[in-house]
């Protein structure tokens, strides 16, 4: 406390204030000046520790209140003005401050009433995504970020684009990699526009992933990457040059709403055709069906990571070559889920990826471990899914490395024609036979899930008042009529 000054002079005001005294009453209870009470009041000297010991002795008044009772409000303030209807308006941290401190009631109301906000928008995501699931679609929606128009366009449509799968055929017949696609992709990126591709160690590039200097002619990527990452950074480069018409042509198709939206389309059509160029359609297709869509047998075969194969895997549905519809599902350890995509759509009413209880959750408790799971949703739908952490770029040794968990799933009845279908509870002799099958039942998330009794439990439904009975206690913190 020594060591940082602390500036309170609104919580000082309040005391005195709430005790009926004058600034000369108190400055002579505390054995200071009343024109020095007067500069601790308006912020314009610090309290020094012999006067908060003053405080704490004869007014009664808490240390630590003084020296961080405004930072609770200034986060939540902070959390305000990051709202889409507010982000234009979001005021420094000094102002923050300055809000927190000199009106705390007026910003606790803000925030009481921005939460309550964000509760009814949530209640009415909700409620939209329940009269859909009944084909009763409506037009409620909340302010939006271009992020999330972009995350919901593609949840919505099959993760497959015909004609980038034709302009990847075509570029890999121009390059020729043979077995060494990174060389090659060098090689014509230098031949074509004179563009030298280099890493960087991290002090030289330490927030960036991949950077390409106009002026230079150069693209740096950093050391962090894996040799797959850095060779998909360097493959969505060259892709986004040569296929410049056909991947404007795609957004187009998207009838995204603004020019940021676009923009992150672009990028997420760059990582597709990436993949499509490291993973060939018709010779990643065939070996998926020889290896019974082994994951692990398709990046060694590839020379690829774990999260590139089974990314590429729900990306199998071309006209007359179609392989098991799969989708996928990244969330981090905190359960924030930020990367969806399938074969035919991600299923979200049918699956939803929400419920606590999917194996990809339990995939952080043993690292680099696959999980294989048969769930069982409210209405008897029944998915595989097979669960694995994927490791993030390389940090140092201060550093904690960024961990996701990829979830791959698919509609039960494939189990047969998938190798990790054997792995299953109830599989007998290496097989799983149909209706053996033990399946976790789970739902697609906990304000839309009416399962009684559930431990894992994180909220109450949307659609059922809570049983609020003094005498009955239920398995759920969240007992529901």
């Amino acid at each position: 406390m020594a060591d940082q000054k602390i500036f309170a002079g609104p919580r000082i005001r309040r005391v005195r204030n709430a005790k009926g005294l004058t600034q000369t009453a108190m400055a002579e209870g505390l054995g200071i000046s009343p024109s020095y009470l007067n500069l601790i009041e308006r912020n314009q000297r610090p309290l020094t520790v012999q006067l908060i010991l003053k405080l704490a002795s004869v007014y009664k008044v808490d240390p630590h209140e003084l020296q961080g009772e405004a930072r609770g409000s200034i986060a939540a303030l902070k959390e305000v003005f990051t709202d889409p209807l507010l982000v234009g308006e979001l005021p420094g941290d000094q102002e923050l401050i300055e809000i927190a401190e000199a009106a705390p009631n007026a910003s606790a109301a803000v925030i009481k009433l921005f939460r309550a906000y964000r509760e009814q928008a949530e209640r009415l995501s909700d409620l939209n995504e329940l009269l859909a699931r009944e084909g009763r679609a409506t037009a409620l929606s909340g302010a939006r970020l271009p992020i999330d128009e972009v995350h919901e366009v593609f949840q919505r449509r099959p993760n497959h684009f015909a004609a980038l799968e034709e302009e990847a055929e075509a570029f890999t017949s121009v390059l020729d990699p043979g077995d060494d696609l990174f060389g090659a992709l060098k090689a014509w990126l230098k031949r074509e526009y004179g563009i030298v591709v280099k890493v960087l160690p991290v002090a030289t590039m330490p927030n960036w992933r991949r950077r390409y200097d106009r002026h230079s002619q150069r693209l740096f990527l950093s050391e962090r990457l894996s040799p797959f990452d850095q060779l998909r950074e360097v493959a969505m480069e060259a892709c986004l040059i040569r296929m410049t018409v056909a991947v404007a042509g795609e957004i187009q198709a998207l009838k995204l709403t603004t020019d940021e939206a676009r923009r992150l389309a672009r990028f997420e059509l760059g990582r597709y055709v990436a993949h499509a160029l490291m993973m060939p359609y018709q010779a990643f297709h065939a070996a998926a069906m020889r290896a019974r869509y082994d994951v692990d047998v398709l990046r060694s075969r590839f020379g690829v990571s774990f999260e590139q194969a089974a990314n590429r895997l729900t990306m199998l549905q071309r006209s007359g070559a179609s392989a098991v519809p799969f989708f996928m599902l990244e969330v981090d350890n905190a359960g924030n889920r930020f990367r969806k995509a399938g074969s035919q759509g991600f299923p979200q009413s049918r699956f939803g990826g929400g419920c606590p209880k999917l194996p990809v959750h339990a995939a952080f408790s043993q690292p680099g471990q696959i999980f294989v799971e048969a769930v069982e949703m409210p209405d008897g739908a029944e998915f595989l899914c097979i669960a694995r952490t994927l490791e993030g770029p390389q940090g140092s040794f201060s550093e904690r490395p960024r961990r996701t968990a990829l979830l791959l799933g698919c509609d039960i009845g494939f189990h047969d024609e998938i190798v990790y279908g054997a792995a299953l509870p109830g599989a007998v002799g290496g097989a799983a036979k149909a209706g053996a099958v033990m399946a976790t039942p789970v739902g697609p998330a906990c304000r839309l899930c009416e399962r009684i009794g559930c431990l894992a439990r994180a909220e109450p439904p949307v659609t059922r008042p809570l049983g609020l009975d003094e005498m009955v206690t239920g398995l759920s913190a969240f007992d529901f009529q």
